[in-house]
């Protein structure tokens, strides 16, 4: 790729990335980043280049921007909208510095190795149910049932509930999709019961603690340096709404990379330790989360570009994980030793459970491909819209039983 001085904004590529129909990884994306490092959309500004998202994801003149979501949709009011507002994703400063201070050991690389007997099981359980069809959905059979069952772990709560915190997740998901508006209905009747859910949880630890997440979070801190109640229900929500939103729908666009690479599934199976890269590898060619969010807090130049106060920047971690400057032209290959990917963000708001995710995923493609082999499209899949949030809804595969 050619580098180029910065173009002018009238004249940088335009993205119509609020279309449902519209894909992040269309030819239009990949057309609009060899052209320029960013483009505009109907949100503000697309970062469509590796270098330059990692230099914005810390720059001092951006602050986290997912709390403009609602506002960009045209949604100023409702559970959700204030709820999201409010979420560790969105505080700045000394209160992000304290809320993640309070949540920094419940994903301490100690906790989570403590997890991963458990992450083992629930994979052979979950396969155990479908493995002698030779055949499954797999969001349906895997990804989800894993993905709520290892929230109801984290939560200490019984593994029954692991279906409803799906169905509330899902559809609570619906807000980071580009169809936001259009589902608000369904949105702010899951995040009511997701609400119910969680003070029923908090009053039951508050009574009999246990060594779950939330039951850390309330014992946290001396004297008037503990989680309010308020701050206990924002994060408790967000952490049952994160916790398995972006799980299943990354195990699903994981294994569709593997449907479409046959060969990198069999590399894994001959070599388990390559589970984390192939986690690793799989986020950085088809992220759940397409694009991370920041705000201008001042007007501000950059690559001789001024950004004026309040732009909002979407940074496209799929166009970046695949950007040729970055990494060539450089397919899913689980062998290789990549460069950083930003599916889980960068700087300060770098996602606070990644290292839980993934571990969970990489037990999840190892003991997987260890069990199954020839793994293979079983009928049509179905995806939510291929920006913002995404993932398969449905993934039909066949497979053969390993030797």
């Amino acid at each position: 790729m050619l580098m180029q001085a910065t173009l002018p904004f009238e004249q940088a590529p335009y993205l119509d990335i609020a279309n449902p129909e519209y894909s992040v990884r269309s030819p239009e994306v990949r057309a609009a980043r060899e052209a320029s490092w960013y483009a505009r959309t109907p949100y503000g500004l697309a970062i469509l280049r590796h270098a330059e998202m990692g230099q914005l994801l810390v720059h001092q003149s951006l602050r986290q921007g997912s709390h403009s979501w609602p506002e960009h949709n045209g949604v100023n009011e409702g559970l959700f909208a204030d709820w999201w507002c409010n979420t560790i994703l969105v505080t700045e400063g000394t209160d992000h510095t304290r809320l993640r201070r309070f949540l920094n050991p419940a994903f301490s690389p100690k906790t989570v190795r403590s997890m991963i007997p458990f992450f083992e099981r629930l994979t052979n359980d979950l396969l155990a149910d479908f493995i002698d069809k030779g055949e499954c959905d797999f969001m349906t059979d895997f990804a989800d049932p894993y993905a709520g069952r290892v929230l109801c772990y984290l939560l200490g709560i019984s593994e029954d509930t692991a279906e409803e915190i799906l169905s509330l997740s899902s559809d609570m998901g619906l807000a980071l999709g580009v169809t936001y508006k259009q589902s608000l209905p369904v949105i702010e009747d899951a995040t009511h019961k997701m609400y119910d859910l969680v003070e029923g949880v908090l009053e039951k630890r508050k009574k009999n603690p246990g060594d779950d997440i939330l039951s850390m979070l309330i014992n946290a801190g001396e004297g008037d340096d503990k989680m309010t109640h308020d701050e206990l229900m924002n994060t408790g929500v967000m952490l049952v709404f994160a916790g398995v939103d972006t799980t299943r729908n990354q195990l699903g666009l994981g294994m569709s990379l593997f449907l479409d690479h046959p060969d990198q599934w069999e590399i894994l199976a001959e070599n388990p330790k390559m589970d984390m890269a192939a986690a690793t590898e799989c986020m950085r060619l088809r992220p759940t989360i397409t694009w991370v969010t920041r705000e201008a807090v001042e007007d501000f130049e950059f690559q001789d570009l001024e950004i004026a106060k309040g732009t909002t920047l979407h940074l496209f971690s799929e166009s970046a994980g695949t950007d040729p400057t970055a990494f060539e032209e450089a397919p899913f290959d689980i062998t290789e030793r990549r460069g950083r990917n930003y599916g889980f963000g960068g700087g300060m708001h770098v996602c606070l459970g990644q290292i839980v995710a993934k571990n969970d995923m990489a037990v999840a493609y190892r003991l997987l491909s260890e069990r199954i082999t020839n793994v293979r499209a079983n009928g049509k899949a179905e995806h939510l819209p291929d920006s913002a949030n995404t993932g398969p809804t449905s993934l039909p595969i066949a497979f053969d039983v390993r030797a």
